[in-house]
C-alpha cells in the first residue's frame, strides 16, 4: 500500500517525538514514585518521607502520592506514574487483593515495583515485597496481653482494614496465644480501620454494651489511642490495660506515661530505605530479589520503652 506524503510525513513526525520522548528519559534525571495508602496516619507519613528521602539520597528525583485508602484513586497514581516516565514505584498497598493490578500494570510497563510493610497478594507482580513480620510480632504483643491480665478477663480486639493481610496477620498472632487461655474472653471484636477517630467511636459504642473489660488489643497504635481516649471519656482508663502495634511516637509516649501498656515497634525506616536502594539496584541491571524479605517486629513495654523512640530503637 502507497502512502501519501502528508501520512509519510506524519508517520515519520511520529517517530521522531518517540525518539525524543525516548532520549528525554534516558537523559534526564532518574524518578522513583512513592505511592502510600494514606496519609492520614504519621506512621504512613514517616514511611513515605523516609522512602523518598533515601531515593534523593541515592540521586534520584521522588515525589510521595497519597491513596487515601482508595484503590481508585492509587490505580489514578499509577497511571500517572507510568506516563510520566518514574524509573520505579516505592508502593504500600491501599489492598492486598485490590492493589495486584496496578502493580501488574506497572510492570507490563516495565517499571519495578517494591512494596513497603503492606503485601499484595501475588507473587510475580511486584519485583519485591519488604514486609513487619506482623504475625511473630503480635506473638509476642499476645504472650504480654496473656501475662499482663493474668491470664483472664474480658477483652476487645480492635481489627485495622479488612483488605490489608496485617489485619489478619495481627489478630492471627494475638490469638494463636490469647486463644490458649478460656479465662481470656472476647467480648467484641470490631473493625476501625487503623483511623483513631473511628477506633474512638467503635470503642465508646461497645464500653456501652460491655463496660466490664479488663483489656484492648488494637491492630495499630492510632487505633490504641483511639480506644484510649474512650476509656477515659468512659472513666475506666486505670482498670484497662491497652495494648498496639506500630511504635508511633505517640504510644511510646503514652507507654512512658503508664497510660498504654505495650506496643509491637516496627520499622519502617528499615522498609523504606531498603525498597529505595533495591530500586536503586535494579535500575543499575540487578534483577535478584527475594520475593517476600520480613523485618522483625519488637516488643515494647514500660520495661524497655527507654530504648526506643518514635519508630524504632
Amino acid at each position: 500500500m502507497k502512502l501519501s506524503s502528508t501520512k509519510v510525513f506524519l508517520l515519520v513526525l511520529a517517530l521522531a517525538l518517540g525518539c525524543k520522548q525516548q532520549e528525554d528519559k534516558n537523559s534526564g534525571p532518574k524518578k522513583m514514585a512513592v505511592i502510600i495508602s494514606t496519609l492520614n496516619n504519621p506512621w504512613f507519613v514517616f514511611l513515605g518521607e523516609r522512602a523518598a528521602a533515601k531515593a534523593q539520597e541515592l540521586g534520584y528525583e521522588a515525589k510521595i502520592f497519597d491513596s487515601q485508602n482508595n484503590t481508585a484513586l492509587e490505580a489514578d497514581h499509577f497511571d500517572n506514574v507510568i506516563v510520566s516516565g518514574f524509573d520505579a514505584v516505592l508502593f504500600n498497598p491501599t489492598d492486598a487483593d485490590g492493589s495486584v493490578v496496578n502493580v501488574k500494570k506497572a510492570k507490563e510497563a516495565g517499571i519495578p515495583v517494591f512494596c513497603m510493610d503492606r503485601e499484595i497478594n501475588s507473587l510475580n507482580a511486584a519485583t519485591s515485597q519488604i514486609l513487619s513480620d506482623s504475625y511473630s510480632g503480635s506473638i509476642a504483643v499476645g504472650a504480654y496481653f496473656a501475662q499482663q491480665l493474668n491470664k483472664k478477663g474480658n477483652y476487645v480486639e480492635l481489627l485495622g482494614l479488612v483488605g490489608d493481610n496485617n489485619t489478619w496477620a495481627r489478630s492471627n498472632g494475638f490469638h494463636s496465644v490469647v486463644d490458649n487461655y478460656p479465662e481470656l474472653k472476647m467480648v467484641a471484636q470490631q473493625n476501625a480501620d487503623f483511623d483513631r477517630n473511628k477506633a474512638l467511636e467503635v470503642m465508646e459504642s461497645i464500653i456501652q454494651s460491655n463496660p466490664n473489660i479488663q483489656g484492648v488489643f488494637c491492630g495499630n497504635d492510632a487505633m490504641a489511642m483511639g480506644a484510649y481516649q474512650a476509656l477515659v471519656g468512659a472513666g475506666i482508663a486505670d482498670s484497662v490495660k491497652v495494648f498496639g502495634f506500630d511504635g508511633a511516637d505517640d504510644v511510646v509516649s503514652a507507654i512512658q506515661e503508664g497510660k498504654i501498656t505495650a506496643t509491637g515497634m516496627q520499622f519502617p525506616n528499615v522498609m523504606a530505605e531498603r525498597a529505595a536502594i533495591f530500586a536503586d539496584e535494579y535500575i543499575r541491571g540487578k534483577r535478584d530479589f527475594a520475593q517476600k524479605i520480613p523485618v522483625a517486629v519488637e516488643l515494647v513495654t514500660a520495661e524497655n520503652v527507654e530504648n526506643y523512640a518514635a519508630y524504632g530503637e
